[in-house]
């Protein structure tokens, strides 16, 4: 048994995708790829060890390269998804597009899934999973439950209540509801391929969707790493993340 096999029996490596973008620290304004460390946190604290997976120029042999060192993967938030992903276009409150990550992170997903690799999309990810199947996004909310709660800007978080669908792999991992730290003004409107909605909030926004089947595949369009008192959702990650490596070594 490798050394990679063996450690991915204790502490599975999580791919987590990142910005790619103008950034101030110190004196410095660069072009730099970040993530907020709580993702990281995160992904830590439920048992995985976290690497960071820039958008860069994509192929499939970079891709397939990639995802074969790490045992797990996290679709991370920003900024909207490229509306012409999925035929429409712009909204004029849709944002400038990062076709570059855009393409990164579409074709990790799809390879990811093909792999039988676990994936979890959170909010952004949401959206980059369901259009990666072939789903389309409702550009602007606000527009479709008249309200703006769901992304109230200021980068102040809002919670939204959120139910389960029973049965799903969301429900088997934190039950009937929870309250969801969300910022968002799109959301999931024709499902993807294959696709399942797994939670809602009280106005019929889908708020998670998952695969059916073993392979552990979910969304969810809040923010669960502002929350790390509940590590449910990461934890179920991880543990899908180190079981199939295991299957598969075995």
């Amino acid at each position: 048994m490798s050394g990679f096999e063996n450690e991915a029996r204790l502490r599975p490596v999580i791919g987590l995708t990142t910005y790619l973008q103008q950034a101030q620290t110190g004196i410095w304004d660069v072009h730099a790829s970040f993530l907020p460390g709580i993702y990281i946190e995160g992904v830590t604290l439920a048992g995985g060890i976290a690497t960071l997976l820039p958008p860069q120029p994509v192929d499939a042999g970079i891709v397939d390269q990639i995802l074969g060192g790490i045992h797990g993967l996290i679709i991370t938030g920003g900024r909207d998804v490229d509306p012409g992903a999925y035929g429409h276009d712009a909204h004029p409150s849709t944002d400038e597009p990062d076709r570059v990550r855009d393409a990164w992170e579409l074709a990790l997903v799809s390879a990811a899934i093909h792999r039988h690799l676990p994936v979890l999309g959170i909010c952004r990810g949401a959206q980059v999973l369901n259009v990666a199947l072939g789903g389309t996004l409702h550009q602007h909310l606000p527009d479709v439950v008249g309200h703006t709660r769901h992304q109230q800007g200021n980068a102040v978080f809002t919670t939204s209540s959120i139910s389960t669908v029973a049965g799903s792999r969301l429900a088997g991992l934190i039950g009937e509801g929870t309250n969801a730290q969300c910022y968002h003004h799109q959301a999931i409107d024709r499902l993807g391929d294959g696709l399942m909605i797994s939670a809602l909030d009280s106005e019929g926004v889908i708020e998670a969707v998952e695969l059916p089947g073993d392979d552990f595949v979910l969304a969810v369009q809040w923010h669960p790493e502002e929350t790390l008192d509940d590590l449910r959702v990461f934890a179920g990650l991880v543990e899908a993340a180190r079981t199939s490596t295991t299957e598969r070594v075995n």
